[in-house]
């Protein structure tokens, strides 16, 4: 059984390196993802911070194909709050991202500058900065009294590299609708030890990845809809499209649908798209200053191809994301007011 275990780490791992040579040379998507992006805006675009009038803090753990061996693992923490008479706002995140043996661990603080527009609209400018900790321990995966290890799993070929970081991005704002865009990531640090190398002749780098997005609430009284939209861009990899629909109870507890479209180019052909996952999602306000969100996805993969003897698990490989967010209202008609972004 002990070499059972130890082959199929080696596996998985050999699977990781084999997965990012190919990720190196297309320049797949490096950046997390998440179903519940529009609640989680500090984690894409900087430009969010103070944007919500009070001290927010939120919690995010998005836990992917669940009883997939190394399936990625996410967590992430923001804090972010107005300041200056709410001109300027001020944020704190703090991500953890597990894929297989590699762990990346990031801090960074965010500040905006908030210009009213409008009665009830602001126009912000956003930059964060910091670093994130790229940890590949390959050697966690062999066994250390194995006199013929492969060289991959004998420690020579871990990494450990903090790489710093600066990010921007534009949010335009009120009480009933939204718009953004924003590079998170904008310096593209070698991340590879091994010679893996691009179509430039260059060692693997993080990507660029940029993200446009837009939303709105529509109705009054104890019913809305609020549909939303996110497009994300990375060079080389697919472009990616996300869309959501929300329907509010009297403020009080939503349901909402969503849908993610990647296109993919194949040789002299036009761009296709493909179907990557639907995703169910419920939120519930329970109390004007607690949220609880909560996410599942069926992803459409070859993942979810578990039919033996004619029987198909109908909701697939499962992901589960889990959001929490607590405001402290500076004033008690702040804290009332409803907020939906």
């Amino acid at each position: 059984m002990k070499n059972f275990t130890n082959l199929k780490n080696r596996l998985a791992a050999l699977l990781l390196v084999g997965a990012l040579s190919v990720s190196y040379q297309t320049f797949a998507q490096q950046e997390a993802m998440f179903s519940q992006y529009m609640f989680n805006t500090l984690a894409i675009n900087p430009a969010y911070a103070g944007s919500r009038d009070v001290l927010s803090l939120t919690a995010l753990g998005r836990y992917q194909w669940i009883s997939v061996p190394g399936a990625p693992k996410t967590f992430t923490f923001s804090m972010d709050s107005p300041i200056k008479n709410e001109k300027m706002g001020l944020g704190l995140q703090v991500t953890r991202d597990e894929v297989g043996l590699q762990k990346n661990t990031g801090v960074y603080a965010t500040y905006s500058y908030r210009i009213k527009v409008g009665p009830r609209s602001t126009l912000s400018f956003g930059v964060q900065g910091g670093a994130t900790n790229v940890r590949w321990a390959l050697s966690d995966a062999k066994n250390l009294t194995d006199p013929d290890v492969d060289r991959v799993f004998d420690g020579s070929s871990d990494q450990n590299k903090i790489l710093p970081n600066v990010g921007g991005g534009i949010y335009l704002s009120n009480d009933k609708g939204y718009i953004g865009i924003s590079c998170p990531q904008i310096m593209q640090n070698p991340i590879s030890n091994f010679n893996f190398k691009d179509s430039s002749g260059t060692i693997g780098r993080t990507r660029r990845h940029y993200f446009a997005m837009m939303g709105f609430v529509i109705g009054k009284g104890s019913f809305k809809i609020k549909p939303s939209t996110m497009v994300r861009y990375t060079q080389g990899a697919p472009l990616g499209f996300d869309g959501n629909v929300n329907f509010w109870i009297k403020d009080k507890i939503s349901f909402g649908v969503s849908g993610r479209i990647s296109q993919f180019q194949t040789m002299g052909q036009d761009s296709k798209n493909l179907f990557d996952a639907a995703i169910g999602m419920m939120e519930l306000q329970l109390t004007p200053q607690f949220k609880l969100g909560y996410a599942y996805d069926f992803t459409s993969n070859k993942l979810n191809d578990q039919s033996k003897k004619g029987v198909t698990r109908l909701l697939g490989i499962p992901t589960h994301e889990v959001l929490l967010r607590y405001e402290f209202g500076f004033g008690k008609n702040k804290i009332l007011t409803p907020r939906y972004f």
